[in-house]
C-alpha cells in the first residue's frame, strides 16, 4: 500500500446538487460533481486519516494543544510546490506540524500568505462550524486541566453538560482554542464506553478523537454525499433540551444528529443539522482562512493493473452553497 498522501483530491461536504468537486492533482479520477459522485455506489474510503486546522501560528498552537488537552507533537515540516499550490488555491507553501492523540492525527498549517481570521460572531449552528470531540476518562478532571491554560474560549455555558439518555447520556464541553477552531471534550456514561474506547483507557486522561461534528443545512443532502463517499449511517437523533442548548449556547436547539461510520469506525463523522434557528451569512471561504478546517480520508483504489493502492481525499469545510467554487485570493 502506498504510503499517504494528501495531495490528491478536495471535496465539499455541503454543495449544490450541481455544485463542483475538484481534482487538484493528476493521475486520479476527475470527479466534477457532487451528482457524479452520488451516482456511484462509493469510493473505497477506509478512514479518517487525518484532521488539518488552519493556524496563523502553528507553534503557538501546537504548545496549547500540548499543554490544554495532551497531545504530543509528533514532526514540523514544510509543504510547497505546485502540487500543493494546486491543492490550495494560493501561491506559496505553508509550515506544518504534526500532532498526535491516541491513534488520531491533526496537521497544523501555517501558510506563508494569511488569510482571514476566525469570525467572532461563528454560532455553533453557523455552516463554518466545525470541532473535533476529544474523549476523555474524566470530563471534571480535563476541565480543571484545560482551565489552568490560557488563550481558550467558552462555547458551553455552566460548564461540562450531561445530555439525556434520548442524546446518547454523554456529558461534553465545547469551547474555542486560541485562534477560534471550535473543539469538545467528550466523556461517555459509566459503563457505557464503546469497546475500542475501553482498550484505550489505560491510565490516560486524554483518550483520542471520537468524531467531526459538522454543521449542515440539510441533513439527507448531505448523507447521501458522505454515503457516496463510501460512509453509512450509524445512528441517528434529534437533540433537544436545555442540556444541548448550553452546550451548543443557541437558544432552542433542535439538532438533528447523523452519526455516519467507516470500515475503521474511529473517528467517524457527525452531521449536525440545527433546526429553525437563523444562520448568519454563508461566506467563502480559502485554504488559508482559520476557519477551513479539513478532514483528510484514507481510500483505496484498483490501478489499472489491479493492484489495490492508497490515496487520500480531503474534505475542505466549509464551501458556499450559493456558489460553485471558492475564488482564488488575489496576490498581493
Amino acid at each position: 500500500m502506498d504510503s499517504l498522501d494528501i495531495r490528491n483530491s478536495r471535496f465539499a461536504h455541503d454543495v449544490p446538487a450541481n455544485g463542483p468537486l475538484e481534482e487538484f492533482a493528476g493521475g486520479f479520477r476527475s470527479v466534477r460533481s457532487a451528482q457524479s459522485v452520488t451516482s456511484k455506489p462509493n469510493l473505497g474510503i477506509k478512514r479518517v486519516a487525518r484532521f488539518g486546522l488552519t493556524t496563523s501560528d502553528a507553534e503557538r498552537l501546537s504548545l496549547f494543544y500540548q499543554q490544554a488537552v495532551g497531545f504530543r507533537q509528533l514532526a514540523a515540516g514544510r509543504r510547497s510546490g505546485p502540487d500543493f499550490e494546486r491543492l490550495t488555491e494560493l501561491e506559496g507553501g505553508a509550515d506544518s506540524i504534526t500532532l498526535g492523540l491516541g491513534d488520531e492525527f491533526v496537521e497544523l498549517l501555517q501558510f506563508d500568505r494569511p488569510g482571514r481570521p476566525y469570525p467572532d460572531v461563528a454560532a455553533s449552528s453557523d455552516l463554518c462550524f466545525q470541532h473535533f470531540a476529544i474523549v476523555v476518562t474524566d470530563i471534571k478532571l480535563a476541565y480543571q486541566r484545560l482551565s489552568s491554560v490560557g488563550g481558550w474560549t467558552a462555547i458551553s455555558t455552566d460548564g461540562p453538560q450531561t445530555l439525556p439518555a434520548s442524546s446518547g447520556g454523554v456529558t461534553a464541553f465545547k469551547f474555542r482554542d486560541p485562534d477560534g477552531h471550535p473543539m469538545e471534550l467528550l466523556a461517555f456514561p459509566d459503563g457505557k464506553s464503546p469497546e475500542h474506547w475501553k482498550a484505550r483507557s489505560k491510565g490516560d486522561l486524554f483518550l483520542g478523537i471520537d468524531h467531526s461534528g459538522i454543521s449542515v443545512s440539510n441533513s439527507e443532502r448531505s448523507i447521501a454525499f458522505y454515503e457516496a463517499l463510501g460512509l453509512r449511517v450509524a445512528a441517528r437523533s434529534l437533540n433537544t433540551g436545555s442540556e444541548q442548548e448550553r452546550l451548543d449556547a443557541v437558544s432552542g436547539a433542535q439538532v438533528e444528529v447523523t452519526a455516519l461510520e467507516l470500515p475503521q469506525t474511529t473517528p467517524h463523522v457527525e452531521l449536525l443539522c440545527y433546526r429553525s434557528v437563523p444562520r448568519s451569512e454563508n461566506v467563502v471561504f480559502c485554504s488559508n482562512d482559520v476557519t477551513a478546517t479539513r478532514l483528510v480520508f484514507e481510500a483505496n483504489r484498483s490501478s489499472s493493473k489491479d493492484v489495490t493502492k492508497s490515496q487520500a481525499l480531503i474534505v475542505l469545510h466549509p464551501l458556499s452553497l450559493s456558489k460553485l467554487r471558492a475564488p482564488r485570493r488575489p496576490s498581493r
